[in-house]
């Protein structure tokens, strides 16, 4: 009786949670053949659904030089005041904007470094270009006397600049660098038409995979500039969003060792049609006809369930954290990459919240989460530390 009274509890926060931003916008579905103009033929056959669906086939045959790469030649370190970049007009969170701006203005708030360079991919926004990853280096005493450690932070869809943070303050007490990376078309990346980081995940089709291919090598080359600056031992995390980029990155690069997934599931277009952070993109879909099987195949590129095997081919240390109540990431899609994690024999831990996907940000289950996710990292680097580490893992799949 009091589990389902407290599920129905936390299903109405979550709806609640889920339902209070009002600047979502239902845009028209498109193929998006031009956002893939590389690996698409002739122009007269890029339309429509069959031709999405041989494109998917396509990449997923030659994933290799779909998510090929070049490393930039122009990292460099940039010094500035942190802002939120919200997402949203609630009156908290123009509040809270409104007291970092005002920090700043009154030189209280200290700045803060970050990561740029150019993505080797390109969109027509030269903002969404520039890759932005703040960086939080491990005090030299904490690192002294093991492999330099570091850890890429993806945060969830839509994430304010602040978001994940504290989290990377925490992995410097362990002695492990992050880089809390900017997803495309997030914070200082959005373009200036945007309220929201839509074009990251849409109605259009391209654009969508598009946009997982950019986020998938920004990641491979934060790993390089890492490397450079000497680091031998890497990790990412990856929530909601972040987690499916997170996942094509550590199947495509042999060099991530620890990985923490903090809701995942194995179809993008499982989560785009059921979840209910998605509605207003369904929407779009169900106004042309589409199904929920059509929509999984025409995203079966980016799809972790494709890249499962690849994943599995390298050890590594893996947590997978789920909530029961999830009304964005279905509880059932969870477990079926519990299921595909054990069938495969892969070394991981599960942890499960009793909480909703956006409720894990509220007390007390961020709390719960964050313990879950730094007690991992804490002890995946500790054990990945003890290992002989002659040379680092090499990169794969880069073209030079």
């Amino acid at each position: 009786m009091l589990r389902k009274l407290y599920g129905r509890w936390m299903y109405s926060w979550e709806t609640a949670l889920t339902t209070r931003d009002t600047n979502r916008i239902v845009r028209p579905v498109e193929w998006g053949f031009d956002w893939l103009q590389e690996f698409t033929r002739s122009p007269a056959e890029e339309s429509g659904e069959r031709a999405m669906l041989d494109l998917n086939a396509s990449i997923l045959r030659h994933r290799a030089e779909f998510f090929a790469y070049q490393t930039p030649r122009d990292f460099v370190l940039e010094e500035r005041h942190p802002q939120l970049f919200p997402t949203n007009v609630r009156p908290e969170t123009l509040q809270q904007d409104a007291r970092i701006r005002r920090l700043t203005a009154d030189g209280k708030l200290p700045k803060a470094e970050f990561l740029r360079f150019t993505s080797p991919v390109r969109t027509p926004y030269p903002e969404n270009d520039r890759v932005n990853a703040r960086w939080f280096p491990a005090p030299p005493h904490k690192m002294a006397g093991k492999p330099k450690q570091a850890i890429i932070v993806m945060p969830h869809w839509n994430a304010d600049a602040f978001s994940h943070n504290a989290l990377c303050s925490v992995f410097n007490r362990f002695g492990i660098s992050a880089l809390r990376l900017s997803k495309p078309y997030h914070d200082i990346r959005r373009p200036a038409e945007l309220a929201r980081a839509d074009y990251a995940v849409s109605a259009n089709v391209g654009r969508t995979i598009a946009s997982c291919r950019q986020a998938v090598v920004d990641i491979r080359c934060c790993l390089d500039w890492l490397e450079q600056q000497g680091y031998e031992q890497f990790g990412i995390l990856g929530t909601s969003l972040g987690s499916c980029y997170a996942f094509l990155a550590s199947a495509l690069d042999s060099r991530i060792r620890v990985t923490a997934f903090n809701h995942a599931s194995m179809s993008f277009g499982d989560v785009v049609w059921t979840g209910q952070s998605t509605r207003h993109i369904r929407e779009a879909f169900e106004a042309i006809g589409m199904t929920h099987q059509r929509l999984r195949d025409v995203w079966a590129a980016i799809s972790p369930s494709h890249y499962m095997d690849q994943f599995a081919a390298n050890p590594r240390k893996v947590l997978l954290v789920h909530a029961t109540y999830d009304l964005t990431f279905l509880q059932e899609y969870s477990l079926q990459v519990i299921e595909n994690f054990r069938r495969r024999g892969l070394d991981f831990v599960s942890k499960v919240l009793p909480c909703g996907h956006y409720t894990t940000g509220e007390t007390p289950y961020k709390f719960m989460d964050g313990w879950y996710l730094g007690s991992f990292v804490y002890s995946a680097f500790k054990q990945l530390a003890t290992l002989a580490t002659p040379n680092s893992p090499q990169k794969e799949l880069v073209v030079r």
